[in-house]
């Protein structure tokens, strides 16, 4: 009887150790939301701007705002996530689909994942950071905010990786990070505010001031990069506009199509129209061309020769562009700061969403 009785014990104690291991959670991972309600409309309602898009693999949109969360549209109604459903923050800043087909958020608090039911939130504080730098093409890059690193998810963790401290370093400088681009080969080009990083996923190399060869009065304060197809790489600055690294030299674009004001401070100050200084997006659509999205001064289009400038509606408050998105269909969609989102379709812009 007492050996039934103790091996009943064993058996019981060996039950609730399951259970707890399979009860524990990511080691990052921070809480799960509750079941998400299903607050819907047949308009997009956001008015606080549209900082990130994305088209998912089954062809529904995804629309992150500056201050009201996230939309989603599946072709008929529009449904809503905030804090309230379980969102870490309703400042959007993008968005991503992992290889599972979950949709993943980086908000000014963190990073959060959507499996179609709740939402998982991670915290984005600096665990211990892996000082090996690693990636496959599945990896989901997030930007790690001020912080000066940068948040990799490899299909199990998300982990935080340290950005290499630059010798002689100005103690003023941030690395936080702006912008993450992939360019044709895999590799990671890395915006921060003070520099530019290359991951070809054994090293990293850094673009600070002198390696981009800037002048005396030229001061880095990058808000976007994308490597394009042709493998340039385009560097969107807060101030001095854009910069075309091509691998082995840097000139100032902007400065060279004679769109940098005469009268320029070359830092956050307003500029007329007919520049481009301040540059928060770049993106290239399907026949190669490439765009620029200015705070002050709209869309423009470089078709390899001509530079563009296009107005995307003059009832518009603001003419600031957040992002510039290529679905699926190879339309280029437009977040516009002022709200709502707009189609090019190849002479003149339509709002769509």
């Amino acid at each position: 009887m007492n050996n039934l009785f103790n091996l009943f014990i064993i058996m019981l104690l060996l039950t609730l150790n399951v259970a707890c291991v399979e009860k524990k959670s990511h080691p990052k991972e921070i809480s799960n939301s509750k079941i998400v309600t299903q607050f819907k409309t047949n308009t997009l309602k956001f008015t606080s701007g549209i900082r990130a898009i994305l088209q998912d693999s089954k062809g529904n949109y995804w629309f992150g705002s500056q201050k009201e969360g996230v939309s989603y549209y599946d072709g008929k109604a529009y449904q809503y996530f905030t804090q309230t459903d379980g969102l870490p923050d309703n400042q959007i800043r993008s968005i991503q689909e992992g290889p599972d087909r979950n949709i993943w958020f980086r908000t000014a608090n963190g990073i959060s994942m959507y499996n179609g039911v709740t939402f998982t939130n991670f915290s984005t504080e600096p665990n211990t950071p892996k000082l090996e730098w690693k990636a496959t093409a599945e990896n989901l890059w997030f930007s790690a905010g001020e912080k000066e690193g940068i948040h990799l998810y490899d299909g199990i963790n998300l982990n935080y990786l340290s950005i290499p401290k630059l010798k002689n370093e100005n103690p003023n400088n941030s690395y936080g990070t702006t912008g993450i681009s992939k360019d044709k080969n895999g590799n990671v080009w890395i915006a921060t505010y003070s520099a530019l990083f290359y991951f070809d996923g054994s090293s990293i190399t850094n673009f600070d001031n002198r390696k981009l060869a800037l002048k005396y009065n030229e001061k880095l304060h990058i808000r976007s990069v994308l490597a394009d197809s042709k493998g340039q790489i385009w560097i969107g600055n807060n101030g001095i506009g854009v910069l075309l690294h091509n691998g082995e030299s840097t000139i100032n674009f902007s400065e060279k199509k004679g769109l940098i004001h005469a009268n320029s401070s070359g830092n956050g100050d307003l500029s007329p129209a007919g520049t481009l200084e301040h540059v928060f997006t770049i993106a290239e659509d399907s026949h190669g061309n490439i765009w620029f999205g200015d705070r002050d001064t709209g869309a423009w289009k470089y078709d390899g020769t001509s530079m563009i400038n296009y107005t995307i509606d003059d009832k518009l408050s603001t003419s600031m562009i957040w992002c510039i998105y290529k679905d699926k269909e190879n339309n280029l969609l437009f977040g516009m700061a002022d709200g709502g989102v707009y189609k090019f379709n190849g002479k003149s812009f339509t709002k769509i969403f």
